[in-house]
């Protein structure tokens, strides 16, 4: 994207505010994207369109009041071409094949860092910056190959996707929070290795900390989920 083009303008449409202000806080870091807004129902993010120039939507697909595609499908009809980032913890292939046709480009699952939003978007923007008329195959293979990661998105060095999954899972489950201790223990990993994990998600915007003061010696930190655990993201 050169000097003079025009940021690709981004709704954000989650409804968790810890999340959407995350993912807000996300787009503004990557150059040559803009966050326009946040929208947190299917309602919300109609109105936004309605008045507001957009270019691409952060889309998280489980929303109060309308499924993430049922409101893709709805803005297509309505004559919105707008593109879609999908940002769901759903693992159902049946969704994403969904999603191909109703205009989603990517998908991106939670929790997830800063650098797997930004290489998605940097992806997008490679894709959505192609133009003109393509010499041959060759070419239409390389934009269309500029959506697809080269490979799983990296964690921060040390973590594993499997142990990552454990610990979500774990602290989703935990109404009243966890310690790093509970949640060593719950998972089997070391104290040391579970806060890792768990500030790895404080820090994706995830989950959240407080200190929890018992009658002897320091505070200790409290770790849970930034969502309702019964709800499936």
């Amino acid at each position: 994207m050169s000097a003079a083009a025009q940021p690709i303008r981004v709704l954000v449409v989650e409804d968790d505010p810890v999340a959407a202000d995350a993912h807000v806080l996300y787009v503004g870091r990557v150059p040559g994207f803009t966050a326009v807004g946040k929208a947190h129902t299917g309602a919300e993010a109609r109105r936004m369109l309605d008045r507001t120039p957009v270019d691409l939507l952060l889309l998280d697909l489980h929303l109060p009041d309308v499924h993430g595609l049922q409101l893709a499908r709805s803005l297509r009809a309505a004559g919105h071409h707008t593109d879609v980032i999908a940002v769901t913890s759903a693992r159902d292939l049946a969704v994403v094949r969904e999603g191909v046709s109703l205009g989603v480009v990517q998908y991106v699952l939670k929790p997830f860092t800063f650098a797997t939003l930004r290489d998605r978007l940097v992806r997008y923007a490679e894709f959505r910056g192609s133009a003109g008329e393509a010499s041959g195959q060759e070419e239409v293979d390389r934009a269309l190959a500029a959506l697809r990661a080269p490979g799983p998105a990296a964690l921060p060095k040390g973590l594993s996707g499997p142990t990552l999954e454990r610990v979500t899972a774990t602290l989703r489950g935990s109404q009243e929070g966890l310690t790093a201790a509970g949640a060593a223990e719950a998972v089997g990993i070391s104290r040391i290795t579970a806060r890792r994990y768990l500030e790895h998600l404080v820090n994706a915007g995830r989950a959240g900390r407080s200190p929890q003061y018992g009658q002897v010696g320091r505070p200790e930190l409290v770790y849970r989920w930034a969502r309702k655990p019964e709800r499936d993201r």
